[in-house]
């Protein structure tokens, strides 16, 4: 069985990222905290249909007509549901929580697409309808145990991975340069940031994030070819003498978190 599996991502810019797999340990984890919750969550829900029916019933019995087929109805309502509650939960949280559910925050593990972008609403909504097939027997968990890349069904349909959130990774501890504060402060007014896109942003900050782990020439690479890249998609047409590609990421970056509020 292996441990702490890592694995390396390219992106569609072309910037290599790389990855520690969740483990089949730490996705048991979240799976008991999540599913605890939800238990919680269909107690109520079962609490409150349960004085419901009970409700109409009594009132259906006054009226005239046979209504013995209300009862099967309304339990076939709320199967169908606990279903929805249990499929929205995962949905909703991951798709909110980039990735994360109550469950997956506490165990510091997260879902990503297998490009590294943070995973979307047509991947969380995928993962979560194939959830009970993956329950099923624990054949999510035989998949998880003996794939190389650590995948349930889920997750080979949609397209992501479950990885190990490292301390390091939040946008806080990202250390800004002085030269691209102060070009960050500019670029509202020289460049166009309306065209940068959440996973243009996910991209630039996952690539600072993950810099120090890089070696000098495949920093240097990536960095100028995102660079580039970003220039052009914003209209950028000059930038500062003697700013490196990655003072205007760090600039891009900073500039856009502020314009966007999308500080974490």
């Amino acid at each position: 069985m292996r441990f702490l599996n890592r694995i390396s991502q390219s992106t569609p810019e072309s910037v290599e990222l790389e990855f520690t797999l969740a483990g089949i340990g730490n996705r048991i984890l979240a799976w008991v905290i999540d599913y605890h919750v939800l238990i919680v969550l269909y107690g109520l829900f079962w609490l409150l249909w349960i004085l419901f029916a009970t409700g109409l019933l009594k009132y259906l019995e006054t009226l005239e007509g046979d209504y013995s087929s209300v009862y099967l109805w309304l339990l076939a309502i709320g199967i169908l549901i606990s279903f929805v509650i249990e499929s929205g939960y995962f949905l909703v949280f991951e798709v909110v929580w980039r990735g994360q559910t109550v469950g997956k925050r506490v165990a510091r593990i997260r879902v990503i697409q297998d490009d590294g972008r943070p995973v979307r609403l047509a991947q969380a909504a995928l993962r979560s309808l194939l959830r009970p097939i993956d329950n099923f027997c624990f054949i999510g968990a035989f998949f998880i145990l003996f794939g190389k890349r650590e995948k349930r069904i889920g997750d080979w349909a949609a397209g992501t991975i479950v990885i190990q959130e490292e301390r390091g990774d939040r946008a806080t501890t990202l250390q800004i340069s002085d030269p691209a504060k102060q070009l960050a402060t500019k670029l509202p007014e020289l460049a166009d940031l309306n065209q940068l896109l959440p996973d243009d942003y996910a991209v630039i900050r996952e690539y600072l994030q993950r810099r120090g782990k890089m070696s000098r020439k495949a920093r240097n690479e990536k960095s100028m070819e995102l660079a580039r890249q970003l220039r052009a998609l914003i209209a950028l047409e000059t930038i500062p003498p003697d700013t490196t590609s990655d003072h205007f990421l760090e600039a891009v970056y900073l500039a856009y978190q502020q314009q966007a509020g999308n500080g974490e």
